[in-house]
C-alpha cells in the first residue's frame, strides 16, 4: 500500500467518526443521509482505486493539454443562419 492510500484511509476513518457525530447530533435528516451515502461512495471508490495499479490508470503520468481559449469576438458569419432563441426564432429571409 502506498503512503497516499494510507493517508486516504486515515482520512476516511476520521470522516467516518465525524459523520457519526453529526448523525448523533442531527438524527436521520436528509442531509445526514446524503453525507452517509457520500462516505460510502468514497469508501467504494477508494477501494476500487486501491485495487488498480497506477501504471494501468489512463491518466497516470499524463500532463493535461493546455488549451488557450481566446477572448476575442467570434466571426459573425458563424451565426448567420442561427435562430435567436428567446426572441421567437428567425423570421427573416433565409436565402
Amino acid at each position: 500500500m502506498t503512503t497516499e492510500f494510507a493517508t486516504l484511509r486515515r482520512s476516511i476513518e476520521q470522516l467516518r467518526v465525524s459523520v457519526a457525530g453529526v448523525r448523533h447530533a442531527f438524527g436521520d435528516a436528509p442531509e445526514v443521509r446524503r453525507l452517509v451515502n457520500d462516505l460510502e461512495r468514497l469508501e467504494i471508490d477508494a477501494a476500487e482505486l486501491a485495487s488498480t495499479h497506477p501504471e494501468s490508470h489512463p491518466a497516470a503520468g499524463v500532463v493535461p493539454e493546455h488549451v488557450v481559449v481566446p477572448d476575442t469576438p467570434l466571426d459573425d458569419s458563424l451565426w448567420r443562419d442561427a435562430d435567436d432563441e428567446g426572441i421567437g426564432g428567425y423570421h427573416g429571409d433565409r436565402s
